[in-house]
């Protein structure tokens, strides 16, 4: 799995106009899931999100979690985290999971977060076009891969 994390003041999807998530501080998780992907890479990748501590603290450094500063997460699918990009100009998703395995694992992925965190997590909508709006806050943003687990 990969994940790319922002830290948000505020962010929102939309599909069809209408908002499927919305939230104020927190994450927006951009969340890509390839074939090789298991449970224990979802759960790995659930608590070091829940764990991430890049929220400003008193002294304004980044020591905070999301359970410290009461943040939410929006999390959004993106296979295009897979993108191959080696041979032309058109990249290749090859890598991406197919929806039959992706979207178990997504959907499994939120109920981890939503524990982990004791909140709601919002969402987008699986394989739709989205309108993904926020702001960036620092800007903050930090590239996770569970097979690169440096």
């Amino acid at each position: 799995m990969r994940a790319v994390l922002q830290r948000v003041s505020e962010a929102s999807c939309k599909v069809n106009g209408e908002i499927t998530g919305s939230i104020e501080q927190g994450f927006l998780v951009l969340l890509g899931i390839e074939d090789a992907d298991t449970e224990e890479d979802l759960v790995w990748l659930a608590q070091k999100i829940a764990n991430m501590r890049v929220f400003s603290d008193e002294n304004d450094l980044m020591n905070k979690s999301l359970a410290d500063i009461d943040g939410r997460v929006l999390l959004i699918s993106q296979f295009t985290l897979f993108a191959q990009t080696k041979k032309g100009n058109r990249p290749s998703f090859i890598k991406a999971a197919r929806p039959e395995k992706a979207i178990p694992l997504y959907d499994k992925m939120i109920l981890e977060l939503e524990k982990l965190t004791r909140k709601k997590t919002e969402t987008g909508v699986f394989g739709a076009n989205m309108k993904v709006s926020l702001v960036n806050d620092g800007p903050v943003t930090i590239g996770i891969d569970t097979k690169n687990k440096e």
